[in-house]
């Protein structure tokens, strides 16, 4: 199945995301509508965001089906990546477009679980399934050879390899998690849609440059990096539970902007902002912890290669 084709199929589905997302509109769901006039459960139609979700997934499948066709060699492996893909899109949906979006709105701790999701599950399961190598392979050869041809210029070269150092890539994402959890800054997401969604966007564009220096190396480049790669893993581990702990044991309310909707909701400000601090502090440490030691595996098993295949070239 070609990219046209696919497309074409999905054209249906875009035409009813349009009109998803002015219905929505229509009931006081856009972005710049009060969180006092919205449901905390409604789903989160926004038509250009549906769009680049179904997009990007119709991108993906187009290539995978692509690749698929053209050899068997490392069926299975594509197959896998698919599957993490697969989950890490359905997590960007959970976070973004379902009743979670909404309820993040009104209460701090949902706001905590949702960037959690969108940083310490979708990031690293979209990174692991590759989708930029596979999106190459939904265009056609002449137009796979004009986009490899600019990613090569030093116009993009460059500032992507600038962008993905070990050391880069953790600073970048060490200061969104800690700049917009300022209270002036978080405030100021929550009463502008505009400043909501940039925080959005640098939250996941910042995790998914982290999580690639962490597993989106060449198998070449792995090697050497795994020792960068535990090493960012923990540092960031440590310094987002200590934030998850600030929020923890803080005395009082950090964002007096979430009290209104979180009462309103029959919940305790300070209790729910307790909570917030805990979804980062374990759940989140129980992510980096178990990326590390994904890498520690993956490092184990590159080193004891060798030697199984020397033990089985003397027994031979």
């Amino acid at each position: 199945m070609d990219t046209s084709s696919l497309l074409r199929k999905a054209a249906p589905a875009l035409a009813c995301t349009v009109v998803w997302s002015d219905a929505a509109r229509a009931h006081g769901l856009s972005p710049g509508a009060s969180r006092s006039d919205a449901s905390p459960l409604a789903w989160t139609f926004d038509w250009w965001l549906v769009i680049a979700l179904l997009v990007s997934l119709a991108l993906y499948i187009a290539g995978y089906m692509r690749l698929r066709a053209r050899s068997a060699h490392g069926r299975a492996n594509r197959s896998m990546r698919l599957a993490l893909f697969s989950v890490g899109w359905l997590t960007l949906v959970l976070a973004l477009v379902s009743p979670l979006h909404a309820l993040s709105e009104w209460l701090f701790s949902a706001h905590m679980l949702q960037h959690e999701l969108l940083m310490l599950v979708a990031a690293p399961l979209l990174v692991i399934g590759r989708p930029l190598a596979v999106w190459m392979w939904a265009f056609p050869s002449g137009a796979r050879a004009a986009i490899g041809a600019a990613v090569r210029t030093r116009w993009i070269k460059a500032p992507w390899q600038w962008l993905t150092a070990p050391a880069v890539a953790w600073m970048l994402h060490a200061a969104a998690l800690w700049c917009w959890h300022a209270p002036r800054f978080f405030e100021a997401a929550l009463a502008r849609p505009g400043i909501h969604t940039l925080q959005h966007a640098s939250f996941l564009g910042s995790a998914l440059l982290f999580w690639w220096t962490v597993f989106g190396r060449p198998s070449g480049a792995q090697a050497a990096g795994s020792a960068h790669a535990m090493l960012s893993l923990f540092t960031t581990m440590v310094h987002t539970g200590a934030l998850g702990a600030l929020l923890t044991l803080a005395p009082g309310v950090w964002y007096p902007s979430c009290i209104e909707t979180t009462l309103a909701l029959g919940f305790d400000p300070l209790q729910d902002q307790q909570l917030g601090g805990l979804v980062m502090w374990v759940p989140g440490g129980l992510a980096y912890l178990i990326g590390g030691l994904w890498v520690g595996a993956r490092l184990l098993m590159r080193r004891a290669q060798p030697h199984i295949a020397s033990s089985v070239s003397h027994e031979g």
